[in-house]
């Protein structure tokens, strides 16, 4: 009898034993699959076949991205319909997805209303990383974005901000909506720049109302919700109008733009036959005699004119509604606080004096207006979530399973308000820039990127810094702002791929220089 229980408890022993080894070995296997294949960022599914089209339908998607961060932490996921949306809200995350992994992050998934937009993703903001994309940022950057050539076109430049004083000198003393005003000004520097002339009079106004209009729905549009982006098989029916209203704001922009470039070509032409040598060539020259792609030979006239066309596309789009809406809000900040606003205008004083106009040569010695800016930009990014990445291959970002092909979104506008990484977040407050003057718009600094980061980087950022710099300078240094008796200031936005003010600004100007001849 001890024998059988003896050796019944050692086969008792071995089996534990046994057990125990294999039950060892699967937890180690799954912790090393586990190690060797994250998982998925936490996170809702939602409904099934929906998905989780709560915030994607809602009007502030930013604020609804910031509040879901702070229930599943700094990376989280969002299925909608067999879509993947990844959203981050973290520094350090940021920095993997815009440097570490720049280039598997670099691709987009461009909308329908982008496709439709820009000549079927053939610009720079929504084409996919590659050859082509690559070859058309270099060509944008040093044909337009150098300091060459920003310089060059300054007279320009100049010419229109002296045109947009004397019509506000003109009507002083009446109410002005800010945010058109710097889009007409905006617009006709930037056209001046591509084909050296804006127009005059009647026409003038008339084109650039209907571009001011045509651009404010297209901005609308690309960041309007569209289920067919969700749900693909019903992309067909166009049951919002998205598709259907993108292809005629894109209609109208193309009929514009080939009426430029076929006179600009008939120009050419004419000066050539004439025999008047080499000239001056704007932007729009220099592009139409550039080989974009490289293979000159096998391209028709058609297909080179639509890919000058998307580039100017992004350089009219791009370079006028992102600047004026700032133009706006930072307006909007100084008539809230005084005390900064009488900061500004000492340094403007001190800066340029009451007997002399602002130039662009001036912009470098205002500090704290730069300051104010990079406040403006913290508080009220234009882009709030940049323009969604996609990877090209899966990834893993802060220990996750980034699966390809997924939407990802790196929510700025909450970065830029964490309060661990600023003090006291929500008070406007430029000298935290005098303090810390490391702060740019470089992207090199991961807790602000107004502009984005790495090879997706806004490639317009030399010219908007200089037009913002220079409209707000010329429009402080001229005037006085005051609002309308009766009326208060208010800071709600409304969501789009530009966050706009839901009540757009209307003040006051009163002329405040010596000489009134300053004005003509």
């Amino acid at each position: 009898m001890e024998n059988n229980a003896s050796n019944g408890a050692s086969a008792l022993a071995v089996l534990l034993t046994v057990l125990s080894l294999v039950f060892g070995f699967l937890a180690a296997l799954r912790r090393w699959r586990n190690t060797a294949d994250p998982v998925l960022p936490p996170g809702l599914r939602g409904l099934p076949l929906v998905g989780y089209l709560i915030p994607f339908l809602r009007q502030h998607l930013h604020r609804e991205f910031a509040k879901l961060a702070e229930i599943y932490g700094p990376i989280y996921k969002l299925w909608l319909g067999n879509k993947l949306w990844v959203v981050i809200s973290s520094p350090s995350l940021a920095k993997e997805i815009s440097r570490d992994q720049d280039v598997v992050f670099a691709n987009r998934d461009a909308t329908i209303a982008a496709s439709a937009v820009t000549f079927g993703g053939k610009d720079i903001a929504f084409a996919d990383y590659g050859p082509y994309w690559r070859k058309m940022r270099k060509i944008f950057v040093r044909e337009m974005m150098s300091s060459s050539s920003l310089d060059a076109c300054y007279s320009l430049r100049k010419e229109e901000v002296k045109k947009c004083i004397n019509n506000l000198h003109s009507n002083a003393g009446s109410p002005v909506d800010l945010g058109q005003l710097s889009l007409f000004l905006l617009i006709n520097s930037i056209m001046a720049m591509l084909w050296g002339h804006t127009g005059e009079g009647d026409k003038r106004e008339s084109l650039n109302l209907e571009f001011q209009q045509t651009v404010a729905e297209m901005m609308v549009l690309l960041g309007k919700a569209n289920i067919s982006d969700i749900f693909p098989a019903l992309a067909r029916f166009d049951a919002q109008g998205v598709e259907r209203k993108a292809k005629s704001c894109h209609r109208r922009i193309d009929s514009f733009l080939d009426s430029i470039i076929d006179r600009a070509i008939e120009g050419a032409a004419i000066e050539k036959q004439a025999g008047h040598g080499e000239r001056k060539k704007d932007i729009l020259q220099l592009f139409l005699d550039l080989d974009i792609d490289g293979d000159e030979d096998n391209r028709t006239s058609t297909t080179k004119n639509r890919e000058i066309k998307a580039i100017l596309t992004d350089i009219l789009v791009g370079g006028t509604d992102t600047t004026s809406t700032m133009v706006e809000w930072v307006m909007s900040e100084l008539l809230q606080h005084k005390a900064v606003s009488e900061k500004v205008m000492e340094e403007l004083t001190e800066v340029v004096g009451m007997n002399n106009m602002v130039e662009e040569h001036d912009l470098p010695k205002l500090t704290y207006l730069d300051a104010v800016i990079k406040e403006t930009f913290r508080l009220h990014p234009p882009l709030p979530l940049l323009v969604p990445r996609c990877p090209s291959q899966s990834a893993t970002i802060g220990g996750y399973k980034i699966p390809k092909g997924s939407k990802v979104f790196i929510n700025i506008w909450a970065i830029q308000r964490d309060p661990q990484l600023w003090e006291n977040p929500l008070q406007f407050k430029p000298e935290r820039y005098l303090e810390n003057p490391g702060f740019d718009f470089s992207g090199n600094n991961f807790i602000f990127l107004p502009f984005g980061s790495g090879r997706r980087i806004c490639a317009g950022v030399p010219l908007a810094e200089r037009m913002l710099k220079y409209v707000l300078a010329a429009l402080l240094h001229s005037f006085d702002w005051e609002l309308p008796e009766g009326t208060e200031l208010e800071f709600s936005d409304k969501f789009g791929i530009v966050v706009k003010k839901v009540k757009p600004l209307v003040a006051i100007p009163r002329p405040k220089l010596s000489k009134p001849e300053l004005y003509q």
